[in-house]
């Protein structure tokens, strides 16, 4: 059985969201497949990044669609890199982002009888065999692009040495990298992958699953493809560096006979600006503490966008908009700021937050007075209500909303002018305090008493509008300001320079001199709100009872309807 022509689907008669589907209604259709079964197959080596809710909303989202199962399979052949910690966190973030695999949970660790009978009938058919090269001299005899390979001086033991130097790397009696088992298939292939591939290693280590009973581990692309076939997998979907795989992928299940041949199907990965997507980099950022682990708001794990403050609904929107292609791209971070920014739009609550404060006196204000004035949660959802703020003599603005010498279009805060305080009155700076070194400390403000609630009966208007915070009742937060860890768009594709020397020193700003509203005080962690006229943020899990802690989810400018502008 040979691989499926997957390029020329376009033809489809019915009408899909993308060619992965019209693939699966012409086999349906055909009577090819009577049922779709996919499976999202994560090696257990980190935690899970934007690229694989790519992969787990498109192979669930087929499941669903066709009203068949998509497994949940872990990839455990390599113990050496995984943990049962990575296990947890990959199994919380597919139920996070509201996907459920019921009963369909599985590890190749499972099959690991299964293969090892595989391996031995190969054998047993003269197409696989012990090489004893080592692993450099494997890669010289392996060839280049431009030229062909050539076959080990091993390649041609018998049936009976193979079988019994194979049952002895099984028992232990040889060390690691002294022999492998290789499939034997052509040195010459102008496909390297094809060119008598890796089956089997020797690796003395502990496997989280099987303990110690095995010291050989069988290879991916070995143990993919009969995973699959176990399974019933009817379409292996997975990326397009995969691609020159997929004859190996034919190859193995044709040979050793499965009574099932899954579909392998390759779609182009997430490729993402300001963004890496390699497990091995995004683990030495955490090793090398450059982030604060796997889920620092920084990283693209799905973990880390969680404690920032995007929604499951946000990403999966996400991966609904980029859709499914065939050739590599690059996808603006921007869409998917885009995606959390335009749900959180219209779902959160509007808080007041001072991140860099200014005092305000009130001078004309009476001295222990507090007024409270009622504050629009959301004004894109009326259903939900209001809320009272308080005032009083002695407020802060933002540092920012006051200009000494303003020129003639700031329309904020200045020396004689009047400005709307949000939801309270209209006031106007009389004289500005400083200290020795020149630094204004302090704002002295009269009110207008006749403007409550932002109106006045002489209709007069004023053009700035600013957020304030009575000094009384201010609630002490940290605040984590965010920006892209890289500082250009492909960090992979700069060459000569080191990933790590393209970071963004300043991709985390601390700010500990916020404060915030009453009303945030003592919000549980993942409350998401916006910051009005600032940004949207979500409370972090170091809240204390004496100091909130905000992360900046996303700023309130929408750079990707800019970017969607001109595009168009």
């Amino acid at each position: 059985m040979t691989s499926e022509n997957i390029e020329d689907v376009e033809s489809t008669e019915k009408k899909s969201t993308n060619f992965i589907e019209d693939i699966i209604n012409k086999d349906l259709e055909s009577g090819k497949r009577s049922e779709v079964v996919v499976r999202f197959p994560p090696e257990p080596n980190g935690y899970l990044h934007i690229g694989h809710a790519k992969s787990i909303c498109l192979n669930f989202g087929m499941a669903e669609k066709f009203k068949g199962r998509c497994h949940l399979r872990f990839d455990d052949t390599n113990p050496i890199k995984e943990d049962d910690e990575f296990i947890q966190s990959i199994e919380e973030d597919v139920k996070w982002l509201g996907f459920d695999w019921g009963e369909d949970l599985y590890f190749a660790s499972n099959y690991f009888d299964k293969l090892y009978e595989r391996a031995v009938f190969l054998i047993k058919k003269g197409v696989a065999y012990v090489d004893s090269l080592s692993a450099e001299e494997i890669r010289k005899y392996r060839g280049t692009l431009k030229e062909p390979g050539k076959d080990s001086p091993y390649r041609n033991r018998s049936v009976e040495e193979n079988l019994e130097l194979f049952e002895k790397m099984r028992a232990g009696e040889f060390e690691e990298g002294e022999h492998i088992l290789r499939a034997k298939i052509d040195m010459e292939s102008g496909n390297i992958v094809m060119r008598d591939p890796a089956l089997y290693r020797i690796r003395k280590v502990h496997h989280q699953k099987t303990g110690d009973k095995w010291c050989i581990y069988p290879m991916y692309d070995f143990t993919h493809c009969l995973s699959d076939s176990i399974e019933g997998i009817t379409h292996s979907i997975c990326t397009l560096e995969f691609e020159n795989n997929r004859p190996l992928y034919d190859w193995v299940v044709d040979l050793c006979e499965m009574p099932h041949h899954p579909q392998q199907i390759e779609f182009a990965r997430l490729n993402l600006t300001y963004t890496v997507m390699s497990k091995r980099k995004l683990l030495e950022l955490v090793q090398s503490d450059i982030v604060k682990g796997w889920d620092d708001p920084r990283m693209p794990t799905i973990s880390g966008l969680r404690r920032r403050g995007y929604t499951a609904s946000s990403i999966r929107e996400f991966a609904n908009r980029i859709g499914v292609a065939k050739a590599n791209n690059m996808v603006e971070i921007a869409m998917l700021e885009h995606c959390i920014r335009e749900e959180l739009n219209q779902s959160a609550d509007r808080r007041i937050a001072v991140l860099d404060p200014l005092k305000v006196i009130i001078t004309n204000y009476p001295e222990g007075q507090v007024e409270e004035f009622d504050a629009v949660n959301n004004p894109e959802d009326e259903s939900k209500g209001k809320r009272k703020i308080p005032f009083s003599r002695e407020l802060y603005i933002e540092r920012s909303d006051f200009m000494e010498d303003a020129p003639k279009k700031f329309f904020r805060l200045a020396p004689g002018k009047e400005v709307r305080f949000k939801f309270a009155y209209y006031i106007t700076c009389n004289e500005v305090m400083k200290d020795d070194n020149g630094e204004i400390i302090e704002l002295h403000c009269t009110y207008d008493p006749d403007s409550r609630g932002g109106w006045t009966e002489d209709g007069r208007k004023v053009k700035g509008t600013i957020h304030w915070l009575s000094i009384e009742h201010a609630v002490p937060a940290e605040v984590r300001l965010y920006r892209h860890l890289f500082t250009v768009e492909n960090p992979d594709g700069v060459k000569d320079k080191d990933y790590k020397d393209l970071l963004d020193p300043d991709s985390l700003i601390i700010n500990k001199k916020a404060l915030v509203e009453p009303s945030l005080k003592d919000m549980k962690e993942q409350y998401r709100c916006q910051f009005e006229r600032t940004g949207y943020f979500c409370v972090d899990k170091d809240s204390t009872s004496d100091t909130m802690v905000f992360n900046r989810t996303v700023a309130l400018k929408d750079s990707w309807k800019k970017i969607e502008k001109n595009q168009g």
